[in-house]
């Protein structure tokens, strides 16, 4: 039963060990970025079951693509970076996912100023179900891009972060692209992309 779970706020310590398991991005980069970060618990178990993680914008530029704001007016624009559940739970308790993340976009509203809520679905992994069950709005892919990946010693590749690749020994890739998922609170701001 629901009843039987509660959120509360973690460090990014103690999300560490269940993102390396069971969230499909962690496992591909071996890190996350920290922010306001709600965990999922049950009455039975100490142990840490869900994490939800709100971030800011990833890059300011979001903000002007997005809603035509200015780079520096991020203020209330969150992210939903990662969001997992042990698969346990998930398979037991129907609808535990949208209910989880019901209480934790409440959390994020009743502590902080929020405009808006952004998340994506990489399209190699799943489609944003959760989203749409949580009353987002479907903005379609992103754009393609490529990513450029440095040669190691080795023979593997590696995706270069940030800066210079001209010099480099490496090949650029094509991106996965990512399903856009969308929560408007501030009703002032209007969304520049087209709803799908």
């Amino acid at each position: 039963m629901k009843s039987q779970y509660r959120i509360n706020l973690v460090s990014k310590k103690e999300l560490t060990d269940i993102m390396s398991k069971h969230h499909y991005l962690t496992q591909i980069s071996r890190g996350f970025k920290s922010g306001v970060n709600v965990g999922l618990f049950h009455e039975d178990t100490p142990d840490l079951l869900g994490g939800c993680i709100f971030t800011g914008f990833p890059v300011p530029e979001l903000s002007k693509g997005c809603f035509g704001l200015e780079r520096d007016d991020q203020e209330g624009l969150y992210e939903l970076s990662r969001f997992v559940l042990c698969p346990e739970h998930q398979e037991l308790e129907h609808n535990l996912a949208s209910w989880f993340l019901a209480r934790s976009l409440k959390y994020l509203r009743k502590n902080y100023p929020v405009r808006a809520v952004l998340s994506y679905a990489d399209c190699d992994y799943h489609e944003g179900t959760l989203y749409r069950a949580s009353n987002f709005q479907y903005f379609g892919l992103s754009n393609p891009k490529n990513d450029f990946w440095v040669k190691q010693p080795d023979g593997s590749f590696k995706k270069h972060s940030r800066g210079k690749t001209r010099g480099i020994e490496g090949e650029w890739r094509p991106r996965s692209r990512k399903h856009r998922f969308l929560r408007v609170f501030d009703k002032k701001l209007k969304c520049k992309w087209k709803e799908q």
